[in-house]
């Protein structure tokens, strides 16, 4: 039974949150505050996360980020905050889905769900290790390390980097990159794509500055590189 861990303070929504979850086979622990979150997420094994922003004591954004240095459990964002710049800014922080109270609950279930099995997808059964120079990218266990320094992305970022890593030669639109991640049942636009490819490059730059493995090629999209 996959296990949801629901940071959410507003007790109507929470409640509605949890019923149809429940309803839907998932195990829910809920809690309204991001200290507990924090401490949940330290104790407990979670399949996903479903984080609003706005909470008594702190903004979900910070948490998402601070999530984000050592885990690739999967986020999905729930707030009333519905602006381009506020979905934008929570994909770039490593969300992989962001729902826009009011929201029905069956949608939020299906998108809980498609999230799940992007991440369950995004490790393929081929074993092969792909590496990229210093950069490793190992499928079946869903890891990437640079310089044999663990390097955590979401299942979105992960996925990009492995349809880029599997053809190197190969320049990549935005759409066909599309394409690819939808298949493992996400949402994806041409700016999201970008968002992503953002956060892979942030994160390796925390390793190496100089390590990027994504060249834009520009007016087309994107090609892998090897890090010397």
């Amino acid at each position: 039974m996959p296990r949801i861990l629901l940071l959410e303070d507003e007790r109507a929504i929470a409640d509605v949150v949890e019923v149809a979850l429940d309803r839907a086979g998932f195990a829910v622990t809920v809690c309204e505050r991001v200290a507990d979150g924090r401490s949940l997420l330290a104790a407990g094994s979670f399949d996903l996360l479903l984080l609003d922003l706005g909470l008594p004591d702190g903004d979900g954004m910070e948490l998402c980020r601070e999530l984000r240095r050592t885990s690739d459990l999967p986020v999905v964002i729930l707030t009333a905050r519905g602006s381009e710049i506020d979905r934008v800014v929570g994909l770039e922080l490593g969300a992989d889905d962001y729902l826009v109270k009011p929201f029905s609950p069956r949608e939020m279930v299906a998108r809980v769900r498609a999230v799940l099995r992007r991440a369950a997808k995004a490790a393929p059964a081929d074993e092969t290790t792909l590496r990229l120079g210093r950069l490793v990218i190992v499928p079946p266990s869903f890891r990437v390390s640079l310089d044999e320094v663990p390097v955590p992305l979401t299942p979105t970022e992960f996925a990009i980097l492995h349809a880029l890593a599997e053809s190197p030669a190969r320049v990549f639109s935005r759409a066909v990159l599309i394409d690819r991640v939808r298949g493992q049942g996400t949402y994806l636009t041409e700016r999201t794509v970008d968002s992503h490819v953002r956060g892979i490059r942030r994160k390796l730059a925390l390793v190496d500055p100089g390590a990027d493995p994504i060249e834009t090629v520009f007016g087309v999209g994107y090609r892998a590189r090897v890090i010397e």
